[in-house]
């Protein structure tokens, strides 16, 4: 395997950081093995200290080294680890949505516990802007569903759903506009799923938590079903 080697001049610590996590990835330093230090690295690679800092918090981002006391840089991972948002928009829509009931579901049961009256209230306009919104184009709409399941996740007062559930909407954004089109569902039905959003709302608003999560499930179970199809 050749040396690190001296880097040209550029960005440096883009260079470094390149360079270490080939490195890595290589094998030069596996899993679980300590990093050379600092000054070490800095030697090898031809350039500051300050540079193979920046390197080394890049590559901690990047979840490949962790910094521990006592024990130096440790490597974590021979690739980066990646984020959760580029894992939603590689995963098919039918895995999101599996993960998606798991999440709103239970949201949806908290809701009808939890929901106080600004919520109550809050729900109302989403299920009243998702209506309006079927007079309009396919991103439109389902702008409003989402804000709609968005507001039930809300009602629930749990901000780790709700982070959770923020995770979720862009990437069912685009691949919801994407299959309301392809799978003609607004085609005679503008308003399409209205009575089924409809009775999810008055389940939350009258405290009933079973109800509400019947209604989310067999909401989400009939989209499922048509993303696997016959």
């Amino acid at each position: 395997m050749p040396p690190l080697g001296p880097l040209r001049p550029s960005p440096l610590v883009d260079q470094a950081t390149r360079r270490i996590e080939e490195q890595i990835s290589a094998g030069l330093w596996p899993v679980g093995s300590k990093l050379p230090g600092e000054v070490a690295l800095a030697k090898e690679l031809g350039v500051g200290r300050s540079t193979v800092r920046e390197a080394l918090r890049a590559l901690a981002g990047a979840g490949m080294v962790q910094s521990r006391q006592g024990s130096g840089v440790v490597v974590t991972a021979d690739r980066p680890v990646e984020d959760w948002s580029a894992r939603l928009r590689r995963a098919e829509l039918v895995h999101v949505y599996e993960v998606r009931s798991m999440i709103e579901v239970q949201a949806a049961r908290l809701a009808a516990v939890r929901r106080d009256d600004a919520d109550v209230a809050a729900l109302d306009r989403a299920l009243a802007a998702r209506h309006a919104a079927g007079g309009a184009d396919d991103a439109t709409f389902v702008d409003a569903d989402i804000a709609l399941h968005a507001t039930v996740v809300a009602a629930a007062h749990n901000p780790v759903l709700s982070d959770l559930f923020a995770q979720f909407a862009p990437v069912l954004r685009e691949r919801l506009v994407e299959l309301v089109g392809l799978l003609g569902l607004r085609i005679g039905d503008p308003d399409h799923g209205y009575a089924s959003h409809a009775g999810l709302v008055e389940a939350v608003q009258r405290g009933d938590a079973e109800g509400a999560a019947r209604a989310l499930q067999e909401e989400l179970d009939g989209t499922r079903a048509r993303l696997l199809g016959p």
